[in-house]
This record gives structure tokens, C-alpha cells and sequence, in this order.
């Protein structure tokens, strides 16, 4: 399978994560901080920068991952200050991708908000009514921009946005009628913090044609004392399904990127160690 990784997770000097990736035979760069600058404020000259270092190291880019529609509410309106502040920088990263060759792009959705549907009572006393259905609206312009321009959306399974599941993800896809611009970023870290079993339920529902990429990390969740620890991979509550995944993604062709997400660190803040410490577990899983 194609196997790369979230490069800031390593360096943000990229010259210096494309030689890690060479050292452990990594070929897809996804982007997402590159020095101190989030894609898409990059200037012309160092976009152009950009391109020719990973086209000399021969590292195609799979996904370019700003963190468009984070920190959005159901208060937000297509048009507001806010939303048109996240177009903005959608087109930014759609042009971007254009220059460097990405045929994804990555976007989240609004903050989360706990209980979104409910019956026998519940529909009354404990829905956040209608913050589902104020998602759709702020999602479709960008849908939109992306079928204009020839790009692929990706949208991301946060831990801590509306779309928190494979199963919110796909209905979002489906009541925008998206499918043809729109994928699931599945992260099944991050979907253990909404209890979704990653296998099989997780990945039932990206069956059809859902799922566009991948992010993979391993994690420790406790919800009620609201904690997350990242773990080396193979040593948190993904270990056992982590291969049930990858031979299930081997056995319906999936072409897609597997990008390893290096936000482990052994204890030092230090996220080359902890890339190091991990990456040879991921490429025996998933390679």
C-alpha cells in the first residue's frame, strides 16, 4: 500500500523530514505546517520552493491539510466573517495543491457538540437542536469550489469537531450529495473518543466509495476523566485491530494513502524520537 507520513509530525523543516522519510523508505508527504507556516500562507516563491524539493526527492504530495472550518459553531452562517475567512483560505490550499500536485485537500467541521439526535424524550430534554443541520450549509460552498477546481475534499474524523465518527462523516457526505468531491479523512485515533469501534463497525461504513485517506496513530482514551494519551504504536487500544484494518484495506484494493501521523513522543517533546520509536511497527502493519 502507499505509505507516508504528516511531515511537521517529524520536522517542519521539510528538507530535513524528506531525508527521514528516505532513511525509512516513506514516499507520500503530506503537508500541513511547513517552518512556522500553515499551508496555504505560503508565498508564491516558497510554494514554488516547496514543489521542486519534493519533486527532486521524488516524494509526491498526497494531502494538504490546513485546518479549514476548525473552531466554527453552529452560531456561524455561510457568508459570516468567519466562514469567509475559511474560503478564503481553502482557495489558497486549492491553488497550492494545484501547483504541487495534491489531489487532496483536508478540511474539519464545527466545534463538537455532545448529543446531536435523540428519541423517548431525549429529542426534547438533550439535543443540541439544529446544530447537525447548521454543518451542511457551511460545508457545501466548499464542496462546490472543489468540484470547480478539479480537487478532492477530505474530511477529517476529529476528536473534537461534529464529524467525530465514519458514521457522521458518511451521512454529512451523503446529505450534501457529495461523494464525488467529498471523502472521509478517516483518523481511527481520533474516533476513539466517540467509542467507535475502528473494526469492523468504523470501517463498515466507509464501504462504497467514502473513504480518501488515512491518518494512523496510536492512542489511549479515557473519557470521563477527559483524558487522551498518544502511545507507541502497537501499545494503545488500536494494537489489536490495526491488522484486521490493513488486510481488509489490502483486500478491497484500496489506493488511497496511509499517512503516519507522528504525534508520539517518549516522554522528551521530542516527535522525531517518537517517529522513530514507531515507524517500523507501522510499515510492518500497513506496508
Amino acid at each position: 500500500m502507499k505509505l507516508g507520513v504528516i511531515c511537521d509530525g517529524i520536522s517542519r523543516d521539510l528538507r530535513h523530514a524528506v531525508y527521514v522519510m528516505d532513511e525509512f523508505g516513506l514516499d507520500y508527504a503530506e503537508l500541513q505546517f511547513v517552518g512556522d507556516t500553515e499551508v496555504g500562507d505560503h508565498s508564491p516563491q516558497e510554494i514554488a520552493e516547496i514543489d521542486a524539493l519534493l519533486r527532486d526527492r521524488g516524494k509526491p504530495v498526497s494531502c494538504l491539510s490546513r485546518h479549514i472550518f476548525a473552531g466554527m459553531t453552529a452560531a456561524n452562517r455561510p457568508g459570516d466573517d468567519l466562514h469567509t475567512r475559511h474560503m478564503d483560505a481553502l482557495k489558497r490550499v486549492i491553488d497550492m495543491a494545484h501547483v504541487v500536485g495534491s489531489p487532496l485537500v483536508r478540511i474539519m467541521t464545527q466545534r463538537k457538540e455532545q448529543i446531536l439526535w435523540g428519541k423517548n424524550g431525549a429529542e426534547k430534554w438533550n439535543v443540541a437542536h439544529g446544530v447537525w443541520d447548521s454543518m451542511p450549509p457551511l460545508i457545501a460552498p466548499a464542496v462546490e469550489l472543489a468540484r470547480a477546481e478539479g480537487v478532492t475534499l477530505v474530511v477529517e474524523t476529529g476528536n473534537g469537531t461534529l464529524v467525530n465518527s465514519n458514521y457522521t462523516a458518511r451521512k454529512l457526505i451523503d446529505e450534501l450529495d457529495a461523494k464525488d468531491a467529498l471523502k472521509v479523512l478517516w483518523d481511527p485515533g481520533n474516533n476513539c473518543w466517540c467509542h467507535e469501534l475502528a473494526y469492523p463497525d468504523g470501517y463498515e461504513e466507509l464501504r462504497g466509495g467514502y473513504l480518501g485517506h488515512i491518518h494512523i496513530k496510536d492512542v489511549k482514551v479515557d473519557t470521563p476523566r477527559a483524558t487522551l494519551e498518544v502511545r507507541r504504536m502497537g501499545e494503545g487500544q488500536l494494537a489489536p485491530l490495526f491488522q484486521p484494518i490493513a488486510e481488509a484495506l489490502r483486500s478491497d484494493d484500496y489506493d488511497g494513502v496511509i499517512s503516519f501521523e507522528s504525534v508520539y513522543h517518549p516522554g522528551n517533546e521530542n516527535f522525531e524520537d517518537g517517529f522513530r520509536l514507531c515507524v517500523d511497527r507501522f510499515k510492518n502493519l500497513f506496508a
